[in-house]
């Protein structure tokens, strides 16, 4: 009897110690489930934010401490990153757009504005290389035109309706290098980075001109 009695005791006591154990496998099994759904709902909202931003294109925002870089980094960077924006319209526009003169003008505006990017890039070595990226969305003319442009509108367009938006944008655009350009003569730089807005102003105000005939022709077909 005594020893059934110490077996009865053994065992009720193991299943009374064993009890908490298995509440707090439970509830660590409960908090890792719950974890995991919050780090899955996390995963996807930052998935679909980056899908957001790379559909537009750019944010929009300046790199940081962009304002205080030396003026001439900061026409060289912006202005890079405001000519890829026109090449990237040009070369949907090789493909989309409905008059050949569109398309002989997007394909100059390619060649020129890559050969000035190679040029800003080489300077920028030259004179900047141990300075960090200085796009700064304020500087004059730089904004407006940027905002302006709108590739998912032009995407879903075909025809004479994909020509006149995309004169709509360009001319918006260059537009704002124009200013971007301006501004640039009126600061003390290299005599390269004057030389580059004095192109820029004669072309773009010149393709403005044009683009602006065509616009007002085009509209009545």
């Amino acid at each position: 009897m005594r020893s059934h009695a110490i077996v009865l005791f053994l065992a009720f006591a193991f299943a009374c110690g064993s009890q908490p154990a298995s509440n707090e496998h439970s509830a660590h099994t409960a908090n890792s489930a719950a974890d995991h759904n919050m780090m899955a709902h996390a995963n996807a909202a930052n998935s679909n934010s980056g899908n957001a931003n790379a559909s537009s294109g750019h944010t929009m925002d300046s790199s940081p401490g962009a304002a205080s870089a030396p003026y001439e980094l900061q026409f060289l960077d912006s202005m890079a990153v405001h000519h890829q924006d026109a090449i990237r319209m040009s070369e949907l526009a090789e493909t989309r757009a409905l008059h050949p003169e569109i398309k002989e003008m997007a394909a100059n505006i390619i060649d020129v504005q890559e050969r000035e990017n190679a040029k800003m890039s080489e300077w920028r070595d030259r004179w900047f290389a141990e300075k960090g990226k200085a796009v700064n969305m304020d500087f004059p003319g730089m904004r407006d035109s940027m905002g302006r442009m709108d590739m998912k509108k032009l995407e879903s367009l075909k025809g004479n309706d994909f020509d006149l938006e995309f004169l709509r944008q360009m001319i918006a655009h260059h537009e704002g290098a124009v200013k971007m350009a301006k501004d640039a003569q009126k600061i003390d730089s290299h005599a390269e980075i004057k030389e580059l807005a004095d192109n820029i102003i004669a072309a773009q105000t010149d393709e403005i001109r044009q683009m602006r005939e065509w616009l007002a022709e085009w509209s009545r077909q």
